[in-house]
């Protein structure tokens, strides 16, 4: 898989503002349930449809909803048929904070949190993620942190988790670059 580049577009991030996205339900199943939903931004940047896709729960209708986003601070929660499922959040943070520390327990929550390789740090847990690295923001050393939760899909654990890490991984730099946050 090749690495995706940041979207260089205007985004409106409202508040409570709610967008339809473009989505490809190309039908059916064999099982007789709807394929994944394909969707190529997130946050306003940029997504691996194929990576977002299978982490999304199937459904009719899919919805992002910009919920309290603002510069430094991209946030979104994916809605299926109605129901608030997944949420996606960045944020630049000062470097002397911790937040693979500091978010420990709600890692606890998501269920089996354990260390992964990615950028300075990273936690993975059944239904989550979260992955940090040191960037420049407007000229001053700071951190670049994703965090992915209430992820229920793939149904089998060990598959969901793979496809979580790979997700941030694919995703941080992304994220980090949609932000103005440089390596």
């Amino acid at each position: 898989m090749k690495p995706m580049k940041a979207m260089k577009k205007s985004v409106s991030r409202g508040v409570g503002s709610v967008a339809l996205l473009t989505v490809i339900v190309a039908g059916a199943a064999a099982c007789g349930g709807p394929e994944p939903f394909r969707i190529s931004e997130a946050c306003g940047t940029e997504v691996d449809p194929d990576l977002i896709g299978r982490l999304l729960p199937r459904g009719e209708e899919l919805k992002t909803k910009d919920t309290f986003s603002e510069p430094k601070q991209p946030r979104c929660e994916f809605e299926v048929d109605g129901e608030e499922r997944v949420g996606l959040r960045g944020d630049v943070v000062e470097p002397f904070v911790k937040p693979l520390e500091v978010s420990a327990d709600g890692m606890r929550r998501l269920g089996n949190p354990a260390p992964a390789d990615i950028g300075d740090g990273a936690t993975i847990a059944d239904h989550g993620g979260m992955a940090l690295r040191a960037c420049t923001y407007q000229g001053e050393k700071m951190q670049f942190v994703l965090a992915i939760d209430g992820v229920e899909n793939p149904e089998k654990t060990t598959e969901r988790r793979r496809l979580l890490e790979e997700f941030l991984r694919s995703q941080l730099p992304i994220a980090m670059e949609a932000e103005g946050c440089r390596p």
